[in-house]
């Protein structure tokens, strides 16, 4: 890879001293609003494609960032979309699970009701003891 680096820069190096020996008129620049002094054609072409290769990459560098950018956004937009129809399926889940008839509405039906017989006639410690195992059966209307 080095070597490869060291040929590339021995090229270009080669290109420029080369260019700058074919073209050694001397010229003026006109910049619109001023006049830069007059320089050799050749280096006036080295440092014009110095310029445009530098700008070339920064805007490269600029663009490869925003396409980034784009590429991240749709990927988030898409995970995003997926974690959507997720929450709507557990939200879906949630009202059946909600909605469910318990055991007791399954066996007995859904119009239930306890049985108190002679129970309110009973003593407060004795009423305490038998409340939680009283049974349901259906009402019948």
């Amino acid at each position: 890879m080095r070597f490869l680096l060291f040929v590339l820069l021995f090229l270009s190096f080669a290109y420029a001293l080369g260019l700058v020996l074919a073209n050694n008129t001397e010229v003026g620049v006109n910049l619109l609003f001023s006049q830069a002094p007059t320089m050799n054609l050749g280096l006036l072409l080295i440092l014009c494609l110095i310029l445009g290769i530098v700008i070339g990459l920064l805007l490269a560098l600029l663009m490869f960032r925003v396409l980034q950018n784009k590429w991240e956004i749709s990927r988030l937009q898409k995970l995003n979309k997926n974690l959507q129809e997720q929450v709507a399926q557990a939200n879906i889940v949630i009202d059946r699970q909600a909605n469910a008839p318990t055991v007791e509405d399954a066996v007995y039906g859904a119009t239930a009701v306890h049985v108190q017989d002679g129970i309110d006639d009973m003593p407060l410690e004795d009423r305490n003891a038998i409340e939680p195992a009283l049974l349901t059966k259906r009402k019948r209307d």
